[in-house]
């Protein structure tokens, strides 16, 4: 069976080709305003890549914020339960999930088995996302890269206050006046970051193996300051954390597809008639025929 999942995001758009329970092919690109063109294209690279046609594809189903744009998909899931679903294919028995993405972050608790339990989400506040870490890379001059692996140059811990990205730049530009190094700074940000994402965390409880989604668990500055504030020996991350949700719709696409009716077959026709049954009003009533 083939199923697609896709994750209309708020800066990127992730599409997963699922066939048999494996990944056969993804595509991501940015979502800009034309999201559902960006998404068409993007499934079309994929399916390529796959070497299979959209009419291969039994279910397709969108999360994302930006999910309800897409009126050709088959069905909708939310970020929570497509998370929680790809998190526990990829990990089978992790309980915790944590998802930092460019806009917002989350924290999830399931069984075990990709049901959620509870989930708590940090969507007010800049400053517990991946945009945050652009924003005080770009103030202090330095590219993202440059700006995580100075993080772990740094072995002092300096408290950060502001709770938004503009406050932040400003103390930023205080401890560089102060003269603070740039690698203290940055690690700094990345503390803030993660004092953020695990006080929410532990809204949820944190329990068993903790699985780290989204573009941020790229950044290995961020990784060591989680791990630290949380108090575990090891994240598990997967290979491609960025493409998780739409994996996790792409099974949620595979279970629907299975669950739903086959179609019914069209009425027969006999001389440009049509023979079908109606449902009549009272007993005894026969069937009517009706012209197409």
């Amino acid at each position: 069976m083939v199923t697609a999942g896709i994750d209309v995001g708020s800066k990127n758009s992730k599409v997963v080709i699922l066939k048999d329970g494996r990944v056969a092919a993804r595509a991501i690109g940015s979502s800009g305003f034309e999201q559902s063109v960006v998404v068409r294209e993007l499934l079309q690279q994929a399916l390529k890549e796959a070497g299979l046609e959209r009419g291969d594809v039994a279910h397709m189903s969108a999360t994302g914020v930006g999910r309800n744009v897409l009126e050709f998909a088959d069905s909708s899931v939310t970020d929570v339960t497509a998370a929680a679903r790809g998190a526990n294919l990829l990990y089978p028995g992790a309980t915790t999930v944590v998802e930092v993405g460019a806009e917002e972050s989350r924290g999830i608790k399931t069984d075990g088995k990709g049901r959620v339990l509870d989930s708590a989400v940090n969507e007010r506040c800049a400053a517990g996302s991946g945009s945050f870490t652009e924003s005080m890379a770009r103030a202090l001059g330095m590219s993202l890269t440059e700006f995580a692996q100075k993080s772990l140059e740094s072995s002092v811990k300096i408290p950060m206050n502001a709770q938004c990205t503009v406050f932040a730049e400003s103390e930023v530009v205080s401890l560089m006046h102060s003269g603070t190094e740039k690698k203290d700074i940055s690690r700094a940000v990345h503390d803030a970051i993660a004092s953020r994402v695990a006080s929410m965390v532990r809204r949820v409880k944190l329990e068993g193996d903790v699985v780290l989604l989204g573009g941020l668990a790229y950044n290995p500055g961020f990784v060591r300051s989680l791990q630290d504030n949380l108090k575990v020996e090891e994240l598990k991350i997967p290979e491609a954390p960025e493409f998780v949700d739409a994996l996790g719709a792409a099974v949620v696409a595979a279970e629907r597809a299975v669950a739903q009716p086959p179609p019914q077959s069209a009425p027969r026709e006999r001389n440009g008639r049509c023979l079908s049954r109606r449902k009549s009003s009272g007993a005894g009533k026969r069937a009517a025929l009706s012209t197409l």
